[in-house]
């Protein structure tokens, strides 16, 4: 025999019923079908109780609906007009006792819990009445005959011996389709009674387990338990197993596939619970049972699970201390106020106790509270109760949990990471389930979060928000854009462009920006560029597992890299202000990163591509010391001073440099000097010597009032310069040399200059743009290491910011 459950929202339209006629005829005898009420019919009902004690005479017509809907699913479902008028005269008699008792709540303005039931019970009394007469040689059954309670609260608890034995001498030898209503039971005095919000679930299992039942089926509208809420975290799916243990769990924490009572019953006998989709058959669900299966994929959890509404109450101070009986009085204070406690944790120091409730029994639980530690709260002041509101339950649950080390460290690392801090936590010792309580407004990033941190996701993802659309941030956009679906297929990683930013306009869209159409989106519905806006509204997001992307030499923006690496976001640049400013600025970012264990990643502000800062930065890490640096760190000069010729003089060689996109947009930041400067200074202090500008000396080769007025004016005066500078060159020339544009640091000071190299130098054949490095150190002291490659040019710089915002993922 198998039993077979179906909830409000599958039968929600005769389209619906249709669907789940069709799986209910597929079945083979006997089978027995528990149906809840018509979608939204219980709500319904209970307004019309609570509008008729209101003596609110709109409740007639609310009722007058509800009857009116079952009358046409009947006349839509039902064919055979001899039936149809039986279900017919069936619904009005129903609808005349419903009338009875709300007008009788109507008339003496009393709403009892015995009237509560009373009313509700009508919605499955009507479903299952127009299931049975819709299906041909089904039969119907009054649940009320058979499952007995004990009391009439709004969750009674049911006689399990005599409902038992009354669900086996009426259903043992029945081999029929049996269609009986959930959620409604009788009282042993024969009183309505029901089984609580979901109490069809638990119908369908007491009737499962009281007959032994091959198998319950839970049909609904999702395709079974998902590793998490697939609203609130988009790439969640479908759980093929899970054990009763699990599934409990899960259920108590949020999870609303199943009522959780209803496993109780089952889990006694043994018997399987397949939960499945009325919408979608074809999909296998999920099977809870006591097996052990492994979840198809690495990670130790099954699934997550979250309650989004919680206040936590805190009682603390030194009363409690070594005192015993604490926490039976709480409790128990608690428990006469019928106030359910859905999480507790207690300090090791016995100071506080912590239990988390809904927020519509904060106030008794206070006032309980209250009343129970009166002495100790106001007079002796040793103890207080503190509610904080607006909270969360996040549950990760899993057999697998068990003896496996680092769960917690992974759960809280994802949440850390990500600016979301823990209120409490609490882990059972079956080590079945961690508990976190969270703001509520981080409930969906958490969840998302950790979902992707515990490898549940099938993919995970990155969010960018890039400001500079110039000649590195085009090339990196276009470079994102050719490698998008390579990322995604062979490493599991979704590229999210979210925000976009130049001088000129910016745009955010939560949902993504097309990456191969994104600057034509911008010109066109792009907002007016406001960059402090542009950082306020990325923190307002509160995106998991974002990032910005600096491909502009905005010391604007470079300002603002402290704010939002706080808010959690890490921060990839190829702008070197940020590192080459004031050394406590450089640190202070530094530290935020390390603080908020985010990545703050600037490979590419000397050498665009080329590997210089990460090498040094493994030096030192592994125990080495850097004794000097010498390079040609400007690609730019050195495209220069190889470009001149009597073909090309110096002025010329500049303005090349700038069109084919070596140089800043504004040149005479490189051939000033100042490039360097700055790129010798961000060396040297990841080196681990944080020197100033002022502690580099700079030596220029073009004249200091060519640097005065516009850039018109820098292109005249060069012009003039550019035979004397052709004059040198060929004397340089003549002495088998060659210039080269070096910056040095040794000994806690640095210099730029023009220097002449002889073809013993490594920089001799330093060709195009291309950048050398020598690192002389501890270790490498009597032959430098050399790090040489391109060192200038857009798409080499934007490979290198794409390098990084792979390191900040990990791909």
């Amino acid at each position: 025999m198998k039993v077979l459950k179906f909830g409000g929202t599958s039968l929600g339209t005769p389209e619906n019923i249709r669907k789940v006629k069709k799986i209910i005829l597929q079945q083979s005898l006997p089978c027995i079908v528990v149906v809840s009420a018509f979608q939204g019919v219980t709500d319904d009902l209970l307004r019309c109780a609570a509008l008729a004690a209101e003596k609110n005479n709109e409740y007639r017509d609310i009722a007058r609906k509800i009857i009116l809907r079952h009358s046409e699913y009947s006349e839509d479902l039902i064919d055979d007009p001899v039936r149809l008028k039986q279900t017919a005269g069936s619904i009005n008699a129903i609808s005349s006792e419903l009338s009875k008792v709300l007008d009788s709540i109507h008339n003496y303005s009393e709403f009892n819990k015995e009237q509560r039931d009373e009313v509700l019970s009508f919605g499955e009394r009507l479903s299952s009445l127009i299931i049975s007469c819709f299906i041909t040689g089904s039969v119907l059954y009054d649940s009320r005959e058979f499952i007995i309670t004990t009391n009439n609260s709004r969750s009674a608890d049911v006689d399990s011996a005599l409902t038992n034995s009354l669900i086996c001498s009426k259903f043992r030898d029945c081999k029929e389709l049996i269609i009986i209503p959930g959620f409604i039971a009788a009282t042993t005095d024969g009183k309505a009674a029901t089984l609580g919000r979901g109490g069809s679930d638990y119908t369908a299992s007491i009737v499962a387990a009281a007959l032994k039942a091959d198998s319950l089926e839970i049909w609904t509208d999702v395709d079974g338990f998902m590793t998490a809420d697939p609203k609130k975290v988009e790439k969640a799916y479908t759980i093929d197993n899970l054990t009763y243990a699990e599934a409990m769990e899960l259920s108590h924490f949020g999870a609303k596939v199943i009522y959780t009572p209803t496993l109780r019953p089952v889990y006694k006998e043994k018997i399987p619970v397949i939960v499945r989709n009325t919408f979608n058959p074809g999909s296998g669900g999920t099977v809870i049972s006591d097996a052990k299966y492994g979840n198809g994929s690495p990670s130790p959890i099954k699934g997550i699970s979250s309650i989004d509404h919680i206040d936590l109450i805190t009682l603390q101070g030194p009363y409690m201390v070594g005192v015993t009986g604490t926490s039976a009085r709480l409790f128990g204070a608690l428990a006469k106020e019928n106030i359910n406690i859905i999480l507790i944790t207690q300090a090791s120091s016995e100071f506080s106790i912590s239990f988390a409730v809904k927020p519509s029994d904060s106030a008794a639980a206070i006032t309980a509270i209250s009343g129970e530690f009166e002495k100790e709260i106001i007079r002796n002041k040793e103890l207080k109760a503190d509610v904080e509101k607006n909270l969360s339950i996040i549950a990760i649950v899993g057999e697998k949990m068990k003896n496996t080390p680092g769960i917690s460290a992974t759960l809280f690392r994802s949440l850390g990471r990500n600016g979301i801090n823990v209120i409490a936590t609490t882990q059972g010792s079956s080590e079945l389930n961690i508990s976190v309580v969270i703001k509520n407004e981080s409930l969906r990033k958490a969840l998302n979060v950790i979902h992707d941190g515990f490898f549940l996701s099938i993919y995970k993802e990155i969010n960018l928000f890039i400001a500079g659309t110039g000649l590195v941030g085009s090339s990196l956009i276009k470079q994102l854009n050719s490698q998008a679906k390579m990322l995604f297929d062979d490493h599991r990683l979704k590229i999210n462009l979210i925000g976009i930013t130049n001088s000129r306009k910016m745009l955010i869209d939560k949902k993504g920006i097309p990456l191969g159409s994104c600057k034509e989106i911008l010109k066109n519905d792009g907002e007016r560029a406001n960059f402090t806006e542009f950082v306020r509204t990325i923190k307002k997001l509160n995106l998991r597992s974002s990032a910005f992307i600096d491909c502009t030499a905005d010391a604007r923006i470079a300002s603002e890299y402290g704010d939002i690496l706080s808010a959690y976001i890490s921060v990839v640049t190829a702008n070197k202000i940020a590192c080459s400013s004031d050394s406590d600025y450089y640190r202070k970012l530094k530290s935020i990163a390390g603080q908020r264990g985010v990545r703050f990643m600037y490979e590419t502000t000397v050498g665009a591509g080329l590997p210089i800062i990460r090498t040094i930065s493994d030096l030192v890490l592994s125990g080495d010391r850097i004794l000097k640096i010498e390079a040609v760190l400007s690609g730019t000069l050195n495209f220069i001073v190889n470009e001149v010729s009597p073909e090309m003089p110096l002025s010329t060689a500049i303005r090349k440099a700038r069109e084919i996109g070596y140089s800043e947009p504004d040149p005479r930041v490189d051939v000033s000097g100042m490039d360097v400067v700055r790129k010798i200074m961000i060396l040297a202090r990841e080196a681990g010597y944080f020197i100033e500008k002022t502690d580099v000396e700079v030596t220029g080769f073009i004249p200091r009032e060519c640097f005065t007025g516009d850039l018109n004016n820098f292109y005249r005066c060069v012009e003039k310069y550019d035979q004397q500078f052709e004059n040198k060159r060929i004397e340089v020339l003549k002495n088998n040399k060659k210039w080269r544009y070096i910056a040095t640091f040794e000994n806690g000071k640095a210099k730029v200059e023009l220097k002449t190299v002889d073809a013993e130098h490594p920089s001799w054949h330093l060709a195009g743009s291309n950048n050398i490095v020598l690192l002389t150190t501890e270790r490498y002291r009597e032959l430098p290491m050399v790090i040489k490659g391109y060192g200038a040019g857009a798409d080499v710089t934007a490979a290198g910011v794409f390098a990084d915002i792979m390191r900040v993922v990990n791909v």
